[in-house]
């Protein structure tokens, strides 16, 4: 009896807390904190890692580093300056935490500062002029490798007051425009050596080239980096790996000839890693310059001294990141499958792949200490990212920034589908129901679309605005067409100088697909999505008319407005040839801007104001097509931003534009269901 009135009480207790949480508002979006960067100390003992947060008084992103006990009972705030610090590293020692803010900087550049965890406030290291964007630690814990950009000069001097008009900028380069950096000019960034006694930084790798990742042999001796040291190199992604004794003077040594990026910094990840014996390099080989990034990379390993590399992932055909050696000799990777991102492990002599941290989950990076300890961050549709320890291959929550938040929300279920396009090919997605769904009901429902084109949705928490629009009321639908990663390299370039063709009838079968299953109510349907999302997005609304209302952010209509004005031509002359040479193509490609008088679905184009990725002249234009056919219509510009908002305040005021446009054309009498309850 007292079992069973104990088995109700707790039943009774779990249901009152599911009736007092409420479904995703905006307010909740501003309140979940972003984990990443994950840290091991060198005895394992400890993880530092980096919390991002919204800072609503003075709207911004604010991070703040904090560290949690190996076993999990002790977790310490490092940092909380209101300046934001990132990219904690550890000492050989395992004493100090290094890490970049911009605090205390007048020009707002990140500095290098170390950080004491016996206790004590933090020191600044670096006074760079153009700051630090990226740093690693000698072995001997006395030395640090600094990737360094030539200063600016134009930018104020501290002290000045004097108002000066600034000056012309002067372009002569190939690639000359970068989202977030602006106007490319001749300033390149190089590998420095600082001196922690002095704090003194010395120029190791002067030239007209740009490095990257530095990373240091076991004994102190050398660093490795990543550059594309040929003619013209603004020409080319072909990426190779470097080694340069660690003093002035020295001469860089190439390591790699292979013609693709190997380890290509625009692909994200770690610097090559040094075997533990100094003897070897394990890095990620790119795959063909002549497939751009529709083609698959493979982990491959280098002999430190020169050599032939060796491919470890022959045949896997997935995309690969961030190798590391683990104490027993292995390859660590992060690999990427059909909506997951695993951590698996390789030999370095090659053969039989195993998968460390599988699942339908993504683990989006991780750490190694010396003693082979190993702490992922991983996340799930119903799991905001967050830090664990990985014991005898099962997961172990070490951090808990998020656990609040999840107790007070009511998440929508998120489900993977998987359906046949108008050719047999299968494509896979996912479907997300109101969380008070009704079987039975058709629902107004939205076809989000992802950015790449070479990109796909995961089984993670990053499309946390899909539990926004279920709140609402709205069915979300997600759909990973032929573009998409995960599914091998022909998979991906299936959409070759072909934009909006195979993919617009890929993800329309999923629209199919949902109405045919009695979910998708056929009017009152919607479309949208980001950078390629909203590229696709132009280009299926110009293809079918069945969209009652879209979303177009930071796309394009128009591919020959992005030539010379974005940051793609490169790209753009190997995919799609020269304007000039191949105008077929390039108007091919063009389908929705030479097409706009078969649009009649209702619109909304956003767009940054210094968007470099994909600028704001493509959403001009297609919304200015679109007025001059008398089209509903409407084009906000954020002033400020890139093609990534950095102002929260923008980006809630996005959402809540992108809610009123879908929930005016999508609910009857234009009234959407309730935010909250």
């Amino acid at each position: 009896m007292r079992a069973t009135l104990v088995l109700v009480i707790v039943c009774w207790s779990a249901a009152l807390q599911a009736q007092q949480r409420h479904t995703v508002t905006l307010d909740d979006l501003d309140a979940l904190r972003e984990v990443s960067d994950p840290q091991l100390s060198p005895d394992g003992s400890w993880v530092a890692y980096s919390v991002s947060a919204v800072d609503t008084v003075h709207d911004r992103d604010d991070s703040d580093i904090w560290m949690t006990s190996w076993d999990g009972t002790r977790t310490v705030q490092l940092t909380r300056s209101p300046a934001g610090e990132h990219t904690p590293r550890w000492s050989a020692d395992g004493r100090y935490v290094a890490f970049l803010s911009d605090r205390d900087d007048p020009h707002e550049s990140d500095q290098l500062w170390l950080l004491d965890t016996s206790g004590g406030e933090a020191e600044r290291i670096t006074s760079l002029p153009a700051g630090v964007s990226d740093y690693a630690w000698a072995p001997d814990g006395k030395r640090i490798a600094l990737i360094a950009q030539d200063p600016d000069p134009d930018a104020p001097v501290e002290g000045d007051t004097a108002r000066k008009t600034a000056r012309s900028i002067v372009i002569d380069r190939f690639r000359f425009k970068a989202d977030e950096e602006g106007y490319v000019t001749d300033r390149r960034s190089h590998l420095y050596l600082l001196d922690l006694a002095t704090h003194r930084a010395v120029l190791l790798t002067p030239g007209d080239y740009d490095e990257a990742y530095p990373s240091w042999s076991p004994d102190g001796r050398s660093i490795a980096f990543v550059s594309r040291r040929r003619p013209e190199p603004d020409r080319t992604d072909n990426f190779d790996i470097y080694v340069v004794d660690a003093r002035p003077g020295a001469e860089p040594r190439q390591l790699t000839s292979f013609p693709g990026g190997d380890n290509d910094p625009g692909w994200g990840g770690r610097a090559p890693t040094w075997s533990p014996d100094g003897r070897s390099l394990a890095y990620v080989q790119g795959g063909p310059l002549s497939l751009l990034y529709y083609a698959t990379q493979n982990v491959a390993v280098l002999p430190a001294a020169g050599g032939t590399a060796k491919v470890l992932t022959p045949g896997l055909d997935r995309q690969v990141l961030s190798p590391a050696w683990s104490r027993d000799g292995s390859v660590l990777f992060l690999l990427e499958d059909d909506r997951v991102y695993h951590l698996a492990r390789v030999s370095p002599g090659g053969g039989p792949i195993e998968r460390v941290v599988d699942g339908r989950r993504v683990v989006s990076d991780f750490s190694v200490s010396q003693g082979g300890r190993i702490a992922v961050v991983t996340s799930t549709p119903s799991e905001p990212a967050e830090v664990y320890a990985v014991d005898n291959g099962r997961l172990r929550r070490l951090s808990h920034q998020n656990d609040a938040w999840l107790a007070r929300v009511r998440l929508a279920s998120v489900e993977e589908i998987s359906f046949k396009s108008f050719d047999g090919t299968i494509i896979n997605g996912f479907v997300v129901k109101p969380p008070d769904y009704q079987p039975g009901r058709r629902y107004p429902t939205i076809l989000r679309l992802h950015g790449g084109p070479v990109w796909q949705l995961f089984n993670d928490f990053a499309n946390v605005d899909w539990q926004l629009y279920a709140a609402r009321g709205y069915v979300v639908l997600g759909v990973n067409p032929r573009g998409s990663s995960g599914r091998g390299q022909d998979f991906q370039r299936a959409i070759w100088a072909a934009w909006g063709e195979k993919d617009s009838k890929d993800v329309l079968a999923g629209v199919d697909y949902l109405v045919a299953s009695g979910v998708a109510d056929p009017e009152r349907l919607g479309v949208g999505g980001h950078s390629y999302g909203g590229i696709l997005t132009d280009q299926v609304i110009a293809r079918d008319r069945r969209f009652k209302a879209a979303v177009s952010d930071a796309g394009q209509g128009n591919a020959i407005a992005g030539y010379g004005t974005d940051q793609y031509a490169v790209e753009y002359e190997t995919e799609l040839g020269k304007p000039w040479e191949k105008p077929d193509t390039w108007r091919r490609n063009s389908y929705p801007f030479f097409h706009a008088d078969r649009i009649v679905t209702p619109t909304l184009f956003i767009c940054g104001e210094l968007d470099f990725n994909v600028p704001l002249i493509n959403s001009e234009q297609m919304y200015q097509a679109l007025k001059s056919l008398g089209r509903d219509t409407e084009l906000v510009i954020y002033p400020g931003q890139y093609h990534e908002f950095h102002t929260p305040s923008y980006r809630h005021d996005r959402y809540e534009r992108m809610l009123a446009w879908y929930g005016k054309y999508l609910h009857p009498g234009g009234t959407p269901p309730p935010t909250t309850r």
